[in-house]
């Protein structure tokens, strides 16, 4: 397919997002360009990018990722790609041939632990084409990646680390597609240093938040893989907050769950969700922040605990993923594979607007474990 474009030769200098006519991607180019930055905005179809970049006053292409030659021409003379088109499973993997062919740094959003993973396979790649490989430098997992280091730093024997998050923010159709679609492969947990695949919901706890105690259930969040990267601990949990009645829910349907991997009944649900499903409305954005806890523990049975107050996840991800764009711009972020707290620091969250932490030592007798569902 061939590219449209009006990317002229001084606007190829600029970084560019790919997907920004999504319901993220679209938030964080208006974000960029009310801070004067001026990215490349990209996409697949025409109808929706061309319309935006007008408006923004920004250059744009439009081009798909089925051919891998043509994608990576149009990553030749762009320094860095911020991906923000999901679902990343299927559409990270040959933006990152192409930003490795390219020799152009390569951010993402993704939450995905197989992405995670696929660029930390290509890091050998990535310091050989001297670029920055740094997947997830969204909600999904900049700021439970930050907690993993915190905790680490305050026990550095860990053996197991446990983090969990609640928000009450509506989902992107973006998000509840890769939610979705995920359903039929179960939870993952990193145990001894490998992810092993566990049944959805496996394990329940209750999550001592700042705001109160919620019930939370195992998930295969990005950290699972991230984290262990960031923090070397070889057994990792983490936790989605909600409420008894989600949780007994999330339970009740698990022999559904395989149902996903149907193509027709995959389709059918995308459809559904297209449809249904918006995202948050500005009153949302604005109104729900975001609420973390994270446990580690050592053979010794010693334990530190933390919470952290932030952002709503997608506001959270336009304030993250601009800055850690800006900063391996400017030649900030190590070459190669490197998880967000490993490139910008552990405080890097702390940085950003509404965030704060709070650590202390637990007792052993207070410590909380999870308990497998029923």
């Amino acid at each position: 397919m061939n590219s449209e474009k009006n990317a002229t030769d001084n606007d190829a200098a600029l970084w560019m997002i790919y997907g920004a006519n999504g319901y993220t991607g679209r938030r964080i180019a208006r974000e960029a360009v009310s801070r004067g930055l001026r990215p490349i905005l990209a996409g697949r179809r025409r109808e929706q990018i061309e319309p935006l970049a007008e408006e923004l006053g920004c250059p744009w292409r439009v081009f798909a990722l089925d051919d891998p030659q043509q994608l990576a021409r149009e990553l030749e003379a762009v320094r860095l790609v911020l991906h923000c088109a999901g679902p990343f499973s299927a559409t990270a993997l040959p933006m990152i041939e192409a930003a490795l062919a390219a020799r152009c740094h390569y951010l993402d959003i993704t939450g995905e632990i197989d992405v995670i993973e696929a660029a930390h396979d290509r890091h050998e790649r990535a310091v050989a084409a001297q670029i920055s490989l740094i997947p997830a430098v969204g909600f999904d997992v900049v700021p439970t990646d930050c907690l993993a280091a915190m905790l680490a730093d305050e026990l550095p024997d860990a053996t197991q680390l446990q983090l969990a998050f609640f928000s009450r923010s509506p989902l992107s159709p973006g998000t509840a597609k890769t939610v979705a679609e995920n359903q039929h492969r179960g939870g993952f947990v990193r145990r001894d240093g490998q992810i092993v695949n566990v049944p959805s919901a496996w394990k329940t706890m209750d999550i001592p938040f700042r705001s109160g105690t919620r019930p939370g259930v195992t998930i295969p969040w990005g950290d699972v893989a991230s984290a262990y990267y960031t923090t070397g601990i070889p057994n990792i949990e983490v936790y989605l907050g909600g409420d008894a009645a989600q949780i007994r829910w999330m339970r009740r349907l698990r022999p559904l769950y395989g149902l996903m991997g149907w193509p027709p009944v995959a389709k059918t649900v995308r459809w559904v969700i297209q449809r249904r499903v918006h995202g948050p409305n500005q009153q949302q954005w604005e109104k729900y922040g975001s609420s973390l806890w994270g446990r580690v523990s050592n053979d010794s049975a010693e334990a530190v605990e933390a919470t952290l107050e932030t952002l709503g996840g997608y506001p959270l991800t336009v304030e993250t993923s601009i800055a850690a764009a800006l900063r391996t711009l400017a030649g900030e972020a190590p070459i190669g594979f490197c998880t967000p707290a490993k490139a910008f620091g552990k405080n890097f969250i702390l940085e950003m607007p509404g965030t704060d932490v709070e650590i202390h030592r637990v007792e052993s007798s207070d410590a909380t474990t999870g308990s497998p569902a029923t």
